[in-house]
């Protein structure tokens, strides 16, 4: 599987690895990624395709603008918004975190230049974020009068605790990248312009592995935070169920007895 598959006008997925590794491309370039209506509908789109498609095991979220991964939200057309429109406008928006967040296979964001608002949102809805050094990160939405509302109030807390969390949103400061490696809000930190390779490395190393032992523990992981210990080891007991029983168990152990590299089933 090959080629560039477009989701509307600001949103492509391009295949890697043998289809196995989905870059989900942000490609809205002359507004710095600034989620609107329709491409907060593309990524639920995007999102829905790659949730469904058996050959993908990772998914890299990038994007095309040179200075920014994504601003957030798109406040010029917020801006001309009455109250009906943005009540109606937010299940819409909500659907773009939602998707990336609810991916079934591991999700890596490749960010540099500004990750701001629902755009940092959307790299913590991912399990890895890489950077590079020109990363600036935050959550300033109470800065224009709002809080944020793709996630970042739940995902945040989980990264670095709730008391980082909140002074990161209250204040609505940006963080620059050096910083942001030291408190967590990425996970690694690159060579300037590397972000994507980096990332896209990194998804291909996850994608060499089982299919169904990489959505199980993405499961176990996703169920299980945050829970008692008791409760989260019977998530983990169901994950490890649903793997232990598959193709690629078999699999698994037949290649490492024979010394050969596995050939997954995803099954």
């Amino acid at each position: 599987m090959g080629g560039d598959e477009r989701f509307g006008e600001f949103v492509l997925v391009r295949r890697h690895e043998g289809g196995h590794v989905a870059e989900l491309v942000m490609d809205r370039p002359a507004a710095m990624n600034a989620v609107s209506s329709e491409m907060a509908r593309s990524l639920a789109g995007a999102c829905a395709a790659l949730a469904a498609d058996r050959d993908v095991r990772a998914v890299v979220l990038t994007s095309t603008h040179e200075r920014a991964f994504c601003v957030g939200a798109d406040l010029k057309e917020r801006n001309s918004f009455t109250d009906a429109d943005l009540l109606r406008q937010r299940p819409v928006s909500r659907g773009a975190y939602s998707g990336v967040l609810e991916l079934p296979v591991p999700a890596v964001a490749a960010v540099h230049g500004y990750a701001l608002g629902g755009g940092f949102e959307l790299a913590l809805s991912c399990d890895v974020i890489v950077a590079d050094g020109t990363a600036v990160v935050g959550l300033p939405e109470v800065s224009v009068g709002v809080i944020p509302g793709g996630g970042g109030t739940q995902l945040l807390p989980r990264r670095v605790g709730a008391a980082r969390a909140a002074e990161l949103i209250f204040t609505a400061r940006r963080v620059a990248a050096p910083e942001a490696r030291a408190l967590g809000l990425i996970d690694v930190l690159v060579e300037d312009g590397r972000d994507r390779e980096e990332a896209l490395e990194l998804a291909a190393r996850i994608a060499a592995n089982s299919p169904v032992g990489l959505r199980a523990a993405k499961r176990a992981l996703r169920l299980g935070h945050g829970l008692d210990m008791k409760t989260g080891l019977e998530v983990e007991d169901a994950a490890w169920r649903a793997v232990a029983f598959s193709g690629d168990r078999v699999e698994g152990v037949a290649a490492f007895a024979e010394k050969r590299k596995p050939d997954w089933p995803g099954e």
